[in-house]
């Protein structure tokens, strides 16, 4: 196929069996997973027994994080995934963000079957996570190479495939952030500019890494309302940090929904939030004039957190938080601008 012009993704979204009117994407989920390795490369290794059982009554220690299985962090069952996303659409959502990108184990062609049988609309990310998970061979690429791989996933078809991406990222970074996620982030905001995608940006865990990122793009002149900032939910814990950051003009995403333990195993020194507290948390942006740059999501990328393994699964946001938000203060209108408007904004290309 030829590749497509900036004038032929102009207002339109592009998901993974094709270009859509953004009007019919309708409830939106804007980061998630539903195929992924997330093993780290280093623990790839170890057999995990293929279809081996993860037993639901290990599930709550596993979440808690007093029990490492490696098979909750792999992703890799379409059966699985078909059943999850059918639970997703009877909920009531209708498209879904797929942010597994280089270095997670992307498999557009799997998403796309995964469309095709569920009905649920799929948006495919693009470029690399975190240094850690990249191919060794990134250590000695260039923006601008970085750059036109992530446009070539757009215009053209990503990992292997004619199937294209809508969205850029999750782009990985750390804190401390090294050169070579800098390098990554160069070349995709060279690729936001080059193709009017929006940009998603996995930050570090220490509380300033996303006001860090978001200068970083300003920077470089990014258009700030199409910047995404993920995580937050694991990042931030202060009114005035989210609030400064808020201010740059970027996107804030509470994507980690349904996540109601305390204990955050990535980073055991923060007590994450739960569901009504990251509720509050978007009250006070709302209060705050920044309600059109909302997004929430689930972030699910382990089996545990699936409804088979006794987890919330996709359709938590749309069975459970929403019915809470509007006993919580939010009207149906700001429910549809966070989980349909600004989706739709986001995806639809400029």
């Amino acid at each position: 196929m030829a590749p497509l012009s900036r004038g032929a993704l102009r207002g339109r979204a592009q998901t993974v069996t094709g270009l859509v009117d953004p009007a019919g994407l309708g409830p939106t989920l804007m980061h998630e997973h539903l195929q992924i390795e997330l093993n780290s490369p280093r623990l790839r290794a170890e057999p995990v027994g293929g279809d081996l059982p993860m037993p639901a009554c290990e599930c709550f220690d596993i979440r808690w994080g007093s029990l490492y299985r490696p098979l909750n962090f792999r992703l890799n069952d379409k059966d699985l995934a078909e059943g999850e996303l059918r639970q997703l659409h009877a909920a009531g959502g209708r498209t879904l963000v797929d942010l597994t990108v280089g270095g997670l184990g992307p498999k557009p062609r799997r998403l796309a079957a995964l469309s095709r049988a569920t009905g649920v609309a799929i948006v495919m990310g693009s470029g690399h996570y975190v240094e850690e998970y990249q191919d060794p061979a990134n250590a000695t690429r260039a923006p601008e190479d970085f750059a036109r791989e992530i446009v070539a996933q757009i215009t053209e078809g990503a990992w292997g495939t004619d199937i294209r991406a809508g969205i850029i990222g999750e782009i990985g970074c750390q804190s401390p952030w090294t050169e070579q996620e800098r390098r990554v982030m160069r070349g995709a905001l060279l690729a936001q500019a080059e193709t009017g995608a929006a940009l998603n940006i996995h930050p570090g865990r220490h509380p300033d890494q996303p006001q860090e990122v978001a200068e970083f793009c300003r920077a470089a002149g990014a258009p700030m309302d199409r910047v995404i900032i993920s995580h937050v939910d694991r990042t931030i814990f202060d009114a005035d940090r989210l609030l400064r950051l808020a201010d740059t003009g970027v996107v804030i995403e509470f994507d980690l929904f349904g996540w109601e333990e305390s204990f955050y195993f990535p980073n055991p020194e923060i007590d994450m939030p739960n569901d009504g507290a990251r509720l509050a948390w978007l009250r006070l942006l709302r209060d705050h004039g920044h309600l059109d740059r909302i997004l929430i999501s689930q972030d699910i990328c382990t089996r545990s957190r699936l409804l088979a393994y006794g987890g919330h699964g996709y359709g938590h946001v749309f069975r459970n938080v929403v019915p809470l938000m509007l006993r919580r203060g939010f009207s149906r209108t700001e429910v549809d601008r966070i989980l349909v408007e600004t989706p739709r904004r986001l995806l639809t290309f400029v």
